[in-house]
C-alpha cells in the first residue's frame, strides 16, 4: 500500500495528475461493483469443492491429492423475495405475495466442463382449490446447462437458457435481488409473450479477436416457440424447423462500463387457432454499467410474416430506458433508479392478439440492508391503450440471497 501511495506521489508531482484521477475513479468504481458482482460471479464460475464424503470414501488416500480439485464438485445458492403491492385498477387487491423461491446449482465435471441449473418454485394463486387439490407452489426448471470449454474463443454448450435476444435477459436471472428494480421490462417479463424468454437449443459462444473492443459472440439453433407463445418448446419442436439466433456485443477498454451489440432470431410459429408464420426478432442494447451511474437502454422488433400470404406482414416494437445513480451517502447504500418503457402492438398482428399495450414509468429507491440482501420501494404509472385511463401502482419489496 505504501509504495502504492509512493508512485502516485511521484507521478502527481510529474505533473501526470488526469492520469492519476482517472485511474483512482476507476479503482473507486470497482469497489463499489465488488460486493454486488462477488456472488454473480461465484454463481457463474464454477469453482473447486471437496468431493462428496460418499465418493471420497470410494477413493484410497494414496489416489486422493489434496492440492487437486475432486469431481463432481457442486456449490449451491438461493434467491427469494416478499412484496407487498397496492393498486388503483379496478379488480386488483393490495397485500402481501411470496415471490419466487429460487434455487442456483452449479457443478464442475471436469476442468473444462461444467453443469448449471436453476430451480424455481412459484406461488399458485388457486392453491388449494380443484379435484385434486392444486398445489401450493408450482414448479419449474428454469436453466439446465452443461458446457464444455475448448478455450475462450470458442465454448458449446446444451440444454434450457435464458434467450441470449438481448441484455436484460441474460444479465439478470430469477431472483430480484440481482437486478436494481423491483421486476423486469415489460417487454423481457418471465410468461410475457413479446420476446421468447426462453430457448432449448445448443449454443457456442466466445470472445472475438479484436484489441480494445473486447467482442462476444453467441449463435445457437434449437426450439421455438410452443403452441402457447409465451413458453419454449421444452419437449421437442412443434415442426421440422429449427429457431435460431445469434448476437453480438463490445466493451470498450476506452469507455469503461460501456457495452453495445445487437441481436437477430428467427423461427417458425404455429399459434393454436391461427395460420403459420415467420417471426423475426431483432434487437439492441446500449449499457453503461457503472453504479454511477448506470443507464440501460434496448429495443427491439417483432416482424411477423403470415407464410400463407393472406395477412399483412406486421412489425411490432418495444423498448425500455432504465437510469440509476448510487449516491455517495451513508456507507453507498442508497440508489435512487428511474425506467420508461413502451410497447406497441398493431392489431393486425394476430400472433400477438392479446399482447396489451404499455406507455408507462417507473420511478423506485434501491436500499442495500446488507451485502445480500435489499428493500426496494417502486411507484408506477402506466397505461396500457391510448385513451385508457392510466394506472397507479406501488411496491415494496425485500429480496435476498443465501
Amino acid at each position: 500500500m505504501w509504495s502504492t501511495s509512493l508512485l502516485l506521489c511521484v507521478m502527481l508531482q510529474s505533473g501526470e495528475t488526469t492520469i492519476v484521477q482517472e485511474l483512482l475513479a476507476r479503482i473507486e468504481s470497482l469497489e463499489r461493483r465488488v460486493a454486488e458482482l462477488e456472488h454473480e460471479q461465484r454463481i457463474a464460475t464454477a469453482v473447486s469443492a471437496p468431493a462428496p464424503s460418499h465418493l471420497a470414501s470410494a477413493t484410497s488416500p494414496e489416489q486422493v491429492d489434496a492440492g487437486q480439485p475432486q469431481y463432481p464438485s457442486l456449490r449451491m445458492s438461493g434467491f427469494t423475495d416478499i412484496n407487498f403491492s397496492a393498486s388503483d385498477q379496478k379488480g386488483t387487491h393490495s397485500g402481501f405475495n411470496e415471490g419466487q423461491f429460487t434455487m442456483h446449482l452449479v457443478s464442475a465435471l471436469a476442468p473444462k466442463v461444467n453443469f448449471f441449473g436453476e430451480l424455481t418454485l412459484t406461488a399458485r394463486t388457486d392453491a388449494g382449490s380443484g379435484t385434486p387439490p392444486a398445489t401450493g407452489f408450482n414448479a419449474e426448471v428454469e436453466r439446465s446447462i452443461i458446457r464444455f470449454d475448448q478455450s475462450d474463443m470458442f465454448k458449446v454448450s446444451f440444454g434450457r437458457y435464458h434467450t441470449p435476444i438481448n441484455w436484460w435477459n441474460t444479465t439478470f436471472h430469477h431472483g430480484q435481488w440481482l437486478q436494481t428494480t423491483v421486476s423486469r421490462p415489460e417487454m423481457v417479463q418471465f410468461g410475457g409473450r413479446f420476446i421468447s424468454v426462453h430457448f432449448v437449443c445448443a449454443l457456442v459462444e466466445g470472445t472475438l479477436l479484436a484489441p480494445g473492443l473486447n467482442l462476444s459472440y453467441n449463435a445457437g439453433l434449437g426450439n421455438g416457440r410452443g403452441p402457447v407463445i409465451s413458453r419454449a418448446r421444452d419437449s421437442g419442436d412443434s415442426d421440422n424447423n429449427r429457431a435460431w439466433l445469434a448476437n453480438v456485443s463490445a466493451r470498450p477498454d476506452a469507455i469503461y462500463g460501456l457495452q453495445f451489440g445487437g441481436a437477430v432470431y428467427q423461427d417458425r410459429i404455429n399459434v393454436t387457432g391461427s395460420p403459420s408464420f415467420r417471426e423475426w426478432i431483432t434487437s439492441a442494447h446500449v449499457i453503461w454499467n457503472r453504479e454511477t451511474p448506470e443507464i440501460i437502454a434496448e429495443a427491439a422488433n417483432v416482424t411477423h410474416k403470415d407464410l400463407s400470404g393472406v395477412l399483412a406482414t406486421s412489425h411490432s416494437q418495444a423498448y425500455y430506458v432504465q437510469s440509476a445513480y448510487r449516491l455517495p451517502l451513508a456507507n453507498k447504500v442508497w440508489k435512487p433508479y428511474y425506467r420508461f418503457e413502451y410497447i406497441h402492438i398493431p392489431k393486425s398482428d394476430l400472433p400477438f392478439r392479446g399482447v396489451p399495450n404499455l406507455s408507462g414509468s417507473v420511478i423506485g429507491l434501491r436500499y442495500d440492508l446488507s451485502e445480500f440482501a435489499a428493500l426496494k420501494f417502486e411507484y408506477r404509472l402506466q397505461r396500457r391503450a391510448p385513451g385508457v385511463r392510466r394506472v397507479n401502482s406501488g411496491f415494496i419489496q425485500t429480496s435476498f440471497t443465501f
